[in-house]
């Protein structure tokens, strides 16, 4: 899966599990999961010092290093313990997050937690426990998706490593990531993901400009647009087909009329996805996994929690006169609204107050 795709999907998938539990096992699975994790980091600084350091390590520590710096100087995000330490988890994801859906919705399957309040997902850091949920869900009637996760925060409850995973790509990915994940540490409204993930993204998105425009990175810049407007292009289309979906499923018809219009929709999406990559991406392929593996209802819906309001944001931040204490104050006030009417205010902001 490429860079943007992951993107798309979050990072925050462990919050639940370490918040709360559906039972006593996955409580206990999840936090000896973290457990692991935490107990194996290693001093980011330290690395960069020791002798025996492997040279791309110790590059991989120094990048990383002066990003977690920008962070703080240059975005207002916290000075604290979080991604100043590193930990080789050796394996492709650090976790894994269900989602699910009903056959004939695109609302997603929503779970609780006392902490954190509600998620539209679940996350698991063993993929058998990932696919042994998605198979009671599955038997259950829903659509499940399972998407793979590069990188969780705990809000700043414990100071979050850099993980393996988070330098699989370059140093505009690194960044992204971090600022990402520093910007749940800044604001957080309980059981509102829409909210704070698009917020998230938008501080990830803005910080990447800054810092690439401060290191002079007009080519990495411009990738990073392209990236961007791939990803829009991407979304439309998924909305689109969200559309046409929801139209299917209020509209008359038996289940099994419903199921073959269901499909036929799903592959109307392939057929206007090709078309874009061929005619418009210059045959780019950054998001054919997504759609030669199976699309369901679960697998759409997931694409609009993380952002479906960053634009929003965005301009919330250019009103602020792109101010980040100012913005996030802003941000606060904004979270707390009722769920109801957050939304709505930030619509029609008119200035940073």
């Amino acid at each position: 899966m490429k860079r943007s795709v992951i993107r798309i999907i979050g990072a925050m998938t462990l919050l639940a599990a370490l918040s709360g539990c559906t039972s006593v096992s996955y409580y206990a699975k999840s936090l000896d999961g973290h457990l692991q994790i935490m107990t194996a980091r290693q001093n980011v600084e330290r690395l960069i010092k020791k002798p025996s350091t492997p040279e791309p390590l110790r590059n991989r520590m120094a990048a990383a290093h002066e990003i977690r710096q920008f962070a703080v100087a240059e975005l207002d995000l916290p000075d604290n313990d979080s991604y100043r330490t590193y930990v080789d988890i050796k394996r492709d994801y650090v976790t894994w997050a269900v989602f699910a859906a009903p056959e004939f919705s695109l609302s997603p399957h929503i779970k609780c937690f006392p902490v954190f309040g509600c998620v539209p997902y679940q996350g698991f850091f063993d993929p058998k426990d990932a696919l042994r949920e998605a198979d009671k869900l599955t038997a259950e009637g829903f659509d499940v998706h399972i998407s793979g996760v590069n990188a969780y925060s705990t809000l700043g409850l414990t100071s979050d490593p850099l993980l393996s995973t988070m330098f699989r790509f370059d140093k505009t990915y690194l960044a992204g990531i971090v600022f990402h994940e520093l910007a749940h540490q800044r604001v957080y409204v309980k059981g509102d993901s829409a909210f704070n993930e698009s917020f998230a993204v938008a501080v990830e998105t803005t910080g990447v400009r800054k810092y690439l425009r401060a290191h002079g990175d007009s080519a990495g810049l411009r990738a990073y647009e392209r990236d961007r407007q791939r990803q829009a292009d991407f979304l439309r289309l998924a909305e689109g087909a969200k559309r046409e979906l929801g139209k299917i499923y209020q509209g008359a018809g038996t289940a099994e009329q419903k199921r073959a219009a269901k499909t036929a929709a799903i592959e109307r999406l392939r057929a206007k996805y090709r078309k874009l990559r061929d005619t418009q991406w210059g045959g780019n392929r950054d998001y054919d996994q997504w759609f030669e593996a199976p699309i369901n209802n679960a697998k759409l819906a997931a694409t609009s929690v993380y952002n479906d309001n960053v634009d929003e944001f965005i301009r919330l931040f250019e009103l602020c006169g792109e101010d980040y204490p100012r913005f996030y104050d802003a941000v606060a006030r904004y979270g707390k609204l009722e769920r109801d009417e957050r939304m709505d205010a930030l619509k029609g902001a008119r200035s940073c107050g």
